[in-house]
């Protein structure tokens, strides 16, 4: 069956799911189900042919004198994504059919999910850089109107067009950066491109591409400067929340990191502003994720910390770094599909996200306490699980890069202090949420969901423990597929083994998890005395202030410009046209 299937199936499902009856709930999560089930099961079969690293590639003439096909391509790290958005989104339309109330306009939301999911598989799958920014942008617009989907809030509304702004501009810089990039190689051919490494590092117009592409690729994995927009994007509902925070919308960007790794990666420059922007956002992340609240809001936080995580990973310059990079994203995958799922079902059936209200919740709902326990434990580093492993690769990574002595100090201590975070807020979400005494005042009395709501977590958290116990046996020959297309055809060495021996980075992981202990106690008890509530200093970085001011400042120039040009006769309108219309005719 060809390629393009993975992309125009679930846009053929998104209109079918659009035109079906407000009150047939039943059958559109089967409508939507079965496309992306589908699709899932097609992409498997898709493996013998890539696994050794092949490349399985259909084209489609487009705009031949422009030198643009469509072109549809699939390599390891293409499967790897495909899998992810396709299986994880078969997972949550599931869990959605059981979440998503009767009363809320569900042709919408499954109408929306399913083009959503046909363009991120648009994004994984081109072949043509300039087709990337063209299923890249329509991501932004469809995570827009997921986002939004519960328009009748305030906050939903507000989420969704920071969200379109922020990724959306983004968007632009990086068609701006893949326009030069096509330049330099002279295709748009993706095989191109990353035959044409060297050329590109080599050319006066390097830093430019650069910058442009990692404008995109920052905006849309949450980088700092740029992570205050998927906070406020937790007004979507949790299937939103799971499927793009995991899986696809905000992996894009390191997806894109990782796809021109060969291309663009290697150099000073690309340490600096990838490394730079990953550490930050990776310490900023889990910093302020110990401070939250709201379940969904402390997962947000603690989403941009791994995507921070992976960044900077892809900044080391490293193929092993590389390596631990995509083993990362898949692992993180995974288990944060699995925790958002869980808070939704906290919500659900409780009828709060407050993590100052919720307490005791093992004893009501013993089963997700104990998915949501080990899903956490998974993105805690926990020895055994998945997240362990790939976590480990990392301390690794910022002991023995080889560096200036300055950076040789400071990373190591700046993953062991991210560590330490992702223990302590990993805790306050296990330990305040699901023990002590029951809470009494809730709105809902909470019990166990509907089983086939609790299936996907379930299928996650198994997939966290045999990976952790399992690591060659179950993700080994898929990692190598994934990453040998990263790091340029050839594999470095590197073990899955879950016991290396007591050596620096597994020590590094014990003073994560001691430290991050002592660290969640100590919070916990300034919070208990009233001493803590909100993260100091966070409030203080500048993103979400430039951005505010930004756009009021955007706001006030389009409304002088109204009153300075606007006129209610028809003819000075029109000599207004005509004048802009030859004066851009003049252009050279």
């Amino acid at each position: 069956m060809p390629l393009i299937t993975l992309i125009l199936l679930p846009f053929i499902g998104s209109f079918l799911a659009a035109v079906l009856p407000a009150n047939a709930r039943n059958t559109e999560s089967t409508v939507a189900g079965l496309i992306a089930l589908f699709c899932t099961v097609q992409a498997a079969l898709y493996f013998p042919q890539i696994a050794d690293g092949g490349v399985l590639r259909q084209e489609i003439e487009w705009l031949p004198a422009l030198g643009l096909n469509l072109v549809i391509r699939m390599d390891g790290f293409a499967w790897m994504f495909c899998m992810l958005v396709l299986g994880i989104g078969t997972l949550v339309v599931l869990y959605a059919r059981y979440y998503m109330s009767p009363a809320d306009p569900v042709p919408r939301f499954f109408s929306f999910f399913l083009a959503f999911m046909g363009a991120m598989a648009g994004v994984v799958l081109a072949g043509n850089i300039i087709q990337l920014a063209f299923f890249w942008e329509l991501t932004s617009l469809f995570s827009f109107l997921l986002i939004g989907y519960w328009h009748h809030r305030r906050d939903a509304r507000r989420g969704a067009r920071m969200a379109l702004t922020v990724t959306g501009t983004g968007g632009l810089c990086m068609l701006g950066g893949m326009l030069v990039i096509g330049h330099i190689v002279g295709s748009y051919d993706l095989d191109h491109v990353l035959a044409a490494g060297a050329q590109v590092r080599n050319h006066p117009l390097y830093l430019t591409a650069l910058v442009l592409v990692l404008l995109g690729a920052f905006t849309k994995s949450a980088q700092f400067p740029f992570h205050f927009w998927l906070p406020n994007a937790m007004a979507a509902p949790t299937p939103v929340s799971a499927y793009l925070h995991s899986a696809t919308m905000v992996k894009a960007g390191v997806f894109l990191l990782a796809r021109l790794w060969p291309v663009m990666g290697g150099t000073e420059p690309w340490f600096w502003l990838v490394g730079g922007a990953g550490l930050a956002t990776l310490l900023i992340g889990g910093y302020a994720a110990m401070f939250q609240n709201d379940l969904k809001g402390l997962l947000a936080y603690s989403t941009i910390s791994h995507l921070g995580l992976i960044t900077l990973l892809l900044g080391l310059n490293s193929p092993l770094a590389a390596v631990a990079a995509v083993f990362h994203i898949m692992n993180h995958a995974t288990f944060k599909a699995s925790l958002f799922m869980a808070a939704g079902i906290v919500d659900h059936e409780s009828g709060t996200r407050d993590i100052r209200r919720l307490s005791g919740l093992r004893s009501m709902m013993p089963v997700t306490a104990t998915l949501a326990m080990v899903a956490s434990a998974a993105m805690a580093g926990v020895p055994l699980l998945n997240g362990f492993l790939s976590k480990e690769m990392f301390f690794a990574e910022t002991v023995f890069l080889d560096t200036t002595p300055v950076v040789g100090v400071v990373l190591p201590i700046a993953a062991t202090l991210a560590g330490m975070f992702s223990v302590a807020y990993s805790l306050r979400f296990t330990v305040d949420v699901f023990c002590g005494p029951p809470a009494t005042d809730l709105p809902h009395t909470p019990h166990e969901p509907p089983h086939w709501m609790r299936v996907p977590v379930e299928l996650l958290v198994l997939m966290c423990l045999v990976v952790g116990m399992l690591p060659a046996w179950s993700i080994g020959r898929f990692l190598d597929a994934a990453a040998r297309p990263v790091v340029g055809g050839e594999l470095p060495a590197f073990s899955l083994a879950v016991w290396h021996g007591f050596n620096t980075p597994f020590i590094m992981s014990l003073l994560a998890l001691v430290g991050g202990m002592v660290l969640y106690l100590a919070l916990r008890a300034l919070r208990a005395a009233g001493q803590v509530d909100a993260p100091p200093l966070i409030h203080h970085i500048p993103g979400r202030r430039l951005f505010d001011g930004a756009l009021a400042l955007i706001t006030q120039m389009g409304r002088s410009g109204r009153r300075l040009l606007s006129t209610q006769r028809l003819q000075w309108q029109m000599l207004w046209l005509v004048c802009a219309a030859l004066a851009a005719g003049a252009m050279p």
